[in-house]
């Protein structure tokens, strides 16, 4: 993404690929923020707010789901506790805490009226787990228990923003409440798969993965034949999501083992958590297999020796030089 959300602290990048290395060309960005946004304010140490319904201002246009709403200024004081409205009333699956959401958003100041950042102009909506220490604490407690599709309205006191020391790049001080309309898009858990149709996997020579959907990891079988030499990037549950762009950040669900042998050596199921990352910030391998899969998909990604780890695998791992790798990924969003 071009420009990432001042809500959002620095990314944390791959758990293990891109944390381990990429190509030859360079040590691994996964510590890198592709962001010049601010981390969100340390979490608050304050007791769990109150959630009242009120008051907020009135959304005067663009009040459509999935359109740019215009907000008015705040009117009077605003409440101390978290004020939530739900504006539209979405029927799909309940979000809770540390669930990842894709939602557009409005933020601007009560006070004033000051829009600070949205989503809907850039034309990218947000991807971001409701986590504490990932998100300011009033979107974890204003969203959790919403269903998608819905849009919901919020104020927000420093206490669960950005406390007293404001956000000077946003223009937002320290004794500021904020506004935002937020529409929820989708929510993802741990245990939220790729969705579409099968796709026959008739090539002998390639490794076999499996087309549960169920929230389980996959199976992969790797056959008795010779590694292939270039990059395999093939569907085995095609979705009918926007396809992937090279400059996108992905969420994902994926496993990978070894070429030789089968070995499992990283696998987010395990981990019971999915992650995010930039095609940017991984090996070549998984960039480009990505680039032009459909969201929603499950992909068969083999990455030969050049375009993965190459003489250089990660400390520590099961990966030894000159491996070939076998990942099955599910393609979940992309911003």
């Amino acid at each position: 993404m071009r420009r990432r959300s001042l809500l959002l602290s620095v990314p944390a990048g791959l758990v293990t690929l891109a944390a381990c290395g990429n190509d030859k060309s360079g040590p691994s960005k996964a510590g890198e923020s592709a962001s010049s946004s601010p981390s969100v304010a340390a979490p608050s140490a304050a007791p769990s707010p109150k959630i009242v319904s009120g008051p907020l201002p009135a959304i005067t246009a663009g009040t459509e789901f999935g359109e740019k709403p215009t907000v008015a200024k705040g009117s009077g004081a605003p409440s101390k506790d978290i004020a939530v409205k739900t504006v539209i009333a979405g029927s799909g699956r309940t979000i809770a805490e540390n669930d990842y959401i894709q939602a557009h958003y409005l933020g601007q100041i009560w006070d004033t009226g000051k829009v600070f950042d949205n989503s809907y102009d850039r034309k990218a909506p947000l991807v971001i787990q409701l986590s504490q220490g990932t998100i300011i604490d009033g979107w974890r407690y204003a969203l959790a228990g919403k269903k998608v599709g819905s849009r919901v309205e919020m104020s927000v006191p420093p206490t669960w923003a950005y406390g007293t020391e404001g956000n000077a790049q946003a223009g937002i001080k320290g004794t500021d409440t904020l506004v935002f309309v937020v529409d929820v898009q989708d929510a993802f858990n741990s245990k939220s798969s790729a969705k579409g149709k099968v796709v026959p996997q008739n090539n002998a020579d390639l490794p076999k993965v499996g087309t549960n959907t169920d929230g389980a990891a996959p199976s992969i079988t790797v056959p008795k034949a010779a590694a292939p030499k270039k990059l395999v990037a093939d569907y085995v549950i095609e979705g009918d999501g926007p396809v992937v762009k090279a400059e996108n950040t992905v969420l994902v669900q994926y496993k990978g083992v070894l070429w030789d042998g089968g070995k499992e050596f990283d696998s987010t199921y395990k981990r019971d958590a999915l992650t995010s990352f930039s095609l940017q910030q991984v090996v070549k391998g998984w960039a480009e297999g990505l680039t032009g899969k459909k969201v929603g998909s499950r992909v068969l990604v083999v990455v030969p020796p050049a375009l993965g780890y190459g003489d250089n695998p990660p400390p520590g791992s099961d990966i030894k030089k000159d491996s070939t790798l076998v990942f099955s990924v599910d393609i979940l969003a992309a911003v």
